[in-house]
């Protein structure tokens, strides 16, 4: 009798105690997940107080290449460290030839984004790069001078999208890919309009996969003149008194980080060109028609454009940079490049393209340039976390009168991204 009584007692007292222990073990459980809480609330803290802020409160994110190049050239060009086209030798019986190094094509970028700007989603970015030129010294380019690349502010709406800014132009939106030419890209004077100008751009449609959208816009006259130092005269486009003007329909089909897209779209402008004696002064037509591509294929991708127009120097090279002829009137151009590259991983990449630029004959004066070609081929990988490793070799040819000069570029590049 005394087992059956207390039997269910020292059950129960042992039940109490099973109780009591998984509360408290709960409770240890509880306090040791608050204090890592406070822990990670403190280093939240720390890297908020620590961090970038903007003043608007933007979300904003910093990027960027610096990048060592060593380079090499068999002839005479316009530009040694990113040649565009060959130039004739000061004594053809000892042709210049050399090679050197430079950090100047290392890119700075930031980006800021806000999810509700108007009712609109905005986004804006600034690139820089150190192409600007270089400081009058014994340096030369190891001391170079920082360069507005890139400047955009964009509000994208869900049909629409308005972006101010300076932008490639809306008829020649896509660069090859190259590790040796960003300074300026590849295949300018030999098919690619490239130059980034100050623009206003409005899209209409286009914001979903498998749909076009309508483009227009105002873009800064410009004909492409070298500028001196402390230079601001108006240059013959800007003496027009008149903007350019651009259109262009698109269809993307891929709206991921490899985007698919297609468009064609025209350019008009005008350049003033001063008359002598009795000529007044003359406005001479800047015009193109230009098509592009972005093909991504699995490991692939296809990048390509081709134009046809007259005065195209002011968008970045067009007609080898000649824009008028000697009689004052406009040289008229075909031009066109085109690129395959394959990424089997992120880990490495190779490409090869080949652009030509062919402006009229008879437009051209004596000494001018008549055909230039360029060919490339490349090599890009990243070994390491941001460590960049890439080489580049780059054929380009430029005809004259009676004559076709060759130069062969290297290129070997070594830095990282962040």
């Amino acid at each position: 009798m005394v087992l059956v009584t207390l039997g269910p007692a020292a059950n129960s007292a042992r039940s109490q105690d099973s109780t009591r222990a998984r509360l408290d073990s709960l409770v240890e459980a509880l306090r040791l997940a608050q204090a890592r809480l406070d822990a990670l609330e403190r280093q939240v803290a720390d890297a908020a107080e620590s961090g970038v802020h903007t003043r608007s409160g933007t979300r904003m994110e910093i990027s960027g290449r610096v990048m060592v190049q060593a380079f090499a050239n068999t002839r005479r060009v316009n530009n040694v460290d990113d040649p565009q086209f060959v130039r004739p030798d000061t004594s053809d019986a000892v042709p210049v030839r050399g090679g050197g190094m430079t950090m100047r094509q290392s890119v700075i970028a930031i980006r800021v984004t806000s999810p509700d700007v108007a009712g609109a989603q905005f986004s804006g970015d600034v690139q820089t790069d150190f192409y600007g030129g270089q400081q009058p010294s014994s340096g030369g380019r190891t001391f170079p001078l920082v360069r507005l690349r890139i400047a955009r502010a964009s509000l994208r709406w869900a049909k629409s999208e308005l972006m101010v800014g300076q932008d490639a132009p809306l008829i020649a939106q896509v660069n090859p890919v190259s590790i040796a030419a960003s300074g300026t890209p590849n295949f300018a004077a030999a098919g690619n309009l490239w130059l980034w100008l100050p623009q206003a751009r409005l899209t209409i449609g286009g914001m979903a996969p498998k749909t076009a959208a309508i483009q227009l816009a105002v873009v800064a006259p410009t004909n492409g003149d070298p500028a001196a130092a402390f230079d601001t005269d108006l240059d013959p486009a800007e003496r027009s008194q008149r903007p350019f003007f651009e259109g262009r329909m698109r269809v993307r089909w891929e709206m991921s980080e490899r985007p698919g897209e297609m468009g064609c779209g025209g350019h008009i402008g005008w350049i003033a060109i001063n008359g002598s004696g009795l000529t007044p002064r003359s406005l001479v037509p800047s015009q193109a028609v230009a098509c592009d591509i972005v093909a991504p294929m699995s490991i692939l991708e296809l990048r390509a454009e081709a134009y046809k127009g007259q005065a195209l120097r002011g968008l970045g090279g067009g007609g080898i940079g000649q824009s008028t002829s000697p009689t004052s009137t406009a040289v008229h151009d075909v031009g066109g490049w085109a690129q395959i590259n394959v990424a089997p991983s992120t880990i490495w990449s190779v490409g090869a393209g080949y652009g030509i630029d062919n402006p009229r004959d008879s437009d051209i004066s004596p000494t001018g340039r008549l055909r230039n070609a360029a060919g490339a081929v490349y090599f890009t990988t990243h070994p390491a976390g941001p460590l960049l490793l890439g080489v580049e070799l780059r054929r380009v040819a430029t005809t004259y009168a009676g004559r076709k000069l060759v130069n062969d570029h290297f290129n070997l590049a070594f830095g990282f991204e962040f």
